[in-house]
Formats: structure tokens, sequence, C-alpha cells
């Protein structure tokens, strides 16, 4: 076993080119020295979700209004979007009937219900506006 400065150590026999124990090359192709670039690596940054403007799908949160007219949360164009994104996907949109018109124990009122029940810490402006829009 030999030292080599700072960078760790290096065992004799080992298979594996690099100090971190890297091969060397990357998923993509080219070289680096740990075995994983920007370009391919699993856990590189996605784009910041953006939710309003052109292109989006998420109603823009309103200070007032109920039921769909508060916004939000995401139109059905978005959720259409996500499912071809994700197959399998179950995503829904809110459900905006008044709960005084939901059949009592339906799935559309258990839905509703569990929104409410796991939403009680939203307040921001959009967890509000979605509360809102779900009638919480």
């Amino acid at each position: 076993m030999k030292f080599q400065g700072s960078t760790g150590y290096k065992q004799s026999k080992n298979p594996f080119t690099g100090s971190c124990g890297c091969i060397g090359k990357c998923n993509c192709g080219d070289n680096c020295s740990c075995g994983m670039c920007a370009k391919c690596s699993p856990l590189k940054k996605a784009d910041p979700r953006r939710t309003i403007g052109r292109g989006k799908n998420f109603n823009k949160a309103n200070p007032t209004g109920t039921g769909a007219a508060a916004g939000g949360g995401m139109t059905q164009k978005g959720v259409d979007e996500y499912k071809r994104n994700n197959p399998g996907s179950k995503l829904k949109t809110a459900v905006t009937t008044k709960p005084s018109k939901l059949k009592k124990g339906s799935k559309a009122a258990k839905r509703r219900k569990a929104f409410c029940a796991r939403s009680k810490s939203w307040t921001g402006e959009r967890g509000r506006a979605a509360r809102r829009r779900w009638n919480c």
C-alpha cells in the first residue's frame, strides 16, 4: 500500500485505475477521474420546476375564488402530459365539487378528505389556493 499525498491511497493489484476506485471511463464514453461526468450522472440536477408561463401546466394561484377559480393545482392538460411522460401513473386533477354535492363515502369524497387532511400545514400562497380549490 502506498500513500499518494492527500488523494488517499492506492492498493496494489487494484483493477481500477483511479484512486477513487473508478475505471476511468464514463457511461457516455468520455474519460473522467471518477467514472461519472456531469453529462450522464444520475445525480445531475434537473431544471427548476416552473409552474407558470407558456407551456406550463399549472393553474396560477388566485388570491380570491374557490373551486377551479382558486388555481394552485395542475390543469387537465398537465395531468395528461404527466401521464404520457410517466406511463402507469394514476395522477388525477383536484376534486373541485362542493362537499355538499359529493356522495358521502364515495371515492371522490374520500380523496378530497385525504387531501385536506395531509395539506393542513400548507400556508404558502399556492398551498392556500390548492386547499381552496379542493374546498378544504
